[in-house]
């Protein structure tokens, strides 16, 4: 399984398992088989509401625990330096673990206290309400405390980046982004790297089992792009397996969901899959610049939000 060394020599498996969307009474089955087939790495948060059934799944899981790379995020009402370790703890006790290998700010964006979806601009507070180097260093204080090994952030551009980056004292180990050859971040890859800030790859297969009303009447379907088709083809495998060779043939971490234990499978030998100089610039070629996951729903009217604001450079 590759690997990826961090500053203090722990390594993070390159391909996990994520948990968005996967349903209560699935998910614990669901990530069972995938210790069983040998996913070393679960991805997590709260606000996927499911951290309990992931937390029944671990407990049967009588591998040592340094083999394991658990994740997890902080939400949006938690960004207060006051709720942040509790957060933490809360998330701790649902998985029915003594520390996270990662913990991410899962958003740049802030809800009042108790509000999981903000409903309107009542809900939220302004990016300025908490500045982001105060929920930084009660981060930071967890890792001295042993709650969480590393500590890094999600959904953040290179600006949001280097204004954090001013005034921490621990670098974030990671940067957890939409990233797909509809939106490939070739530009936030490498400001990530050159600042030795991993990227992870959320949606990685055009995340079509979303709600519906994230999505868009005219979006394309990821699985069905002819090119990735035809490099699957040659390959003998499928455009799922593709995807997730694409993500790991660029060095991102990447992190399919399935609750399928065919899926979990074929997903997992898709580490085995080597693409070619031409396929991987057949795949650069279908850049569109497309968010499956926009962040619309932070940003309608008179919220302190805009899209403009969340994805400016």
């Amino acid at each position: 399984m590759k690997t990826f060394t961090l500053a203090n020599g722990d390594h993070i498996p390159a391909f996990g398992l994520g948990t968005w969307k996967s349903a209560k009474g699935q998910v614990t089955a669901a990530v069972q088989e995938a210790l069983r087939i040998g996913y070393r790495h679960i991805d997590c948060a709260p606000i996927y509401g499911n951290e309990q059934e992931v937390g029944q799944a671990l407990a049967n899981y009588n591998g040592p625990r340094q083999e394991l790379w658990l994740t997890s995020k902080l939400w949006n009402d938690s960004h207060g330096p006051e709720a942040v370790r509790p957060a933490l703890e809360k998330t701790l006790l649902d998985l029915r673990q003594d520390y996270l290998d990662l913990y991410l700010i899962h958003w740049p964006i802030h809800f009042k206290k108790g509000i999981a979806f903000a409903r309107g601009p009542e809900e939220m507070l302004p990016p300025d309400a908490i500045p982001v180097q105060e929920t930084w260093q009660a981060l930071e204080e967890c890792v001295h405390a042993g709650l969480t090994r590393h500590i890094g952030i999600s959904n953040f551009t290179s600006n949001k980046i280097e204004h954090l980056l001013a005034q921490a004292s621990i670098a974030p180990a990671m940067n957890q982004v939409e990233l797909h050859p509809y939106l490939q971040q070739k530009e936030l890859l490498t400001f990530c790297r050159e600042q030795g800030i991993l990227l992870t790859a959320y949606a990685p297969l055009g995340s079509g089992d979303r709600p519906k009303m994230m999505k868009k009447t005219d979006e394309p379907v990821l699985l069905n792009n002819a090119v990735i088709a035809e490099v699957a083809k040659k390959h003998q495998a499928s455009p799922g397996q593709v995807l997730i060779a694409w993500a790991l043939a660029r060095d991102t971490v990447v992190i399919p969901k399935s609750v399928n234990p065919k899926r979990l499978q074929e997903n997992f030998m898709a580490q085995e899959l080597r693409l070619d100089q031409e396929d991987m610039e057949r795949i650069a070629s279908l850049e569109r610049g497309w968010r499956f996951v926009e962040g619309d729903g932070f940003c309608g009217p008179g919220s302190p939000y805009t899209l403009e604001w969340l994805w400016q450079k």
